[in-house]
């Protein structure tokens, strides 16, 4: 990562690699786990804005999820990116910082957005999957949001 970004292009980049090792995550590890492809992974996504006719859709509902998965990535970028330029700690400490986002980022995705969504209320997931949406977060989701930011301070 060069020294100094832009703050667009720290949002923009930050937004891809958030977004593309958050979805490569998910691809493996649901793909090993369960057996899920990707069309119904991203279709699954789909599913917490319009439901049940996400899984009928078929690459349309998955590129739909494709979309909201980026747009929910720039979203966790973006604000971590604009709080870090009223409170400087997030850039002067972005790797303990930022993993304390991505756990921050899980909790709020769970126990927020989920529950408001076509998706429902929360529920306790099975150890190994909590263990890897933790760490997916903490290390491919705040830990990038922070140091994109941190690229472009001033």
């Amino acid at each position: 990562m060069p020294a100094r970004l832009s703050a667009g292009r720290a949002v923009l980049y930050g937004t891809l690699v958030v977004g593309t090792l958050d979805a490569l995550d998910a691809i493996v590890f649901f793909g090993l786990r369960s057996g899920a492809r990707p069309i119904r992974i991203f279709q699954g996504i789909a599913f917490g804005l319009i439901g049940p006719a996400a899984r009928q859709g078929g690459l349309a509902t998955a590129a739909l999820g494709v979309f909201l998965h980026y747009f929910i990535a720039f979203g966790i970028v973006l604000t971590y990116f604009l709080v870090s330029r009223r409170v400087r700690l997030l850039t002067r400490r972005p790797v303990i910082c930022g993993l304390m986002y991505g756990v921050a980022a899980y909790a709020v995705m769970n126990l927020v957005v989920l529950p408001l969504s076509q998706v429902g209320g929360p529920s306790m997931p099975a150890a190994p999957v909590l263990a890897n949406g933790l760490l997916i977060h903490m290390f491919g989701v705040g830990l990038p949001s922070a140091l994109f930011a941190r690229a472009a301070r001033p």
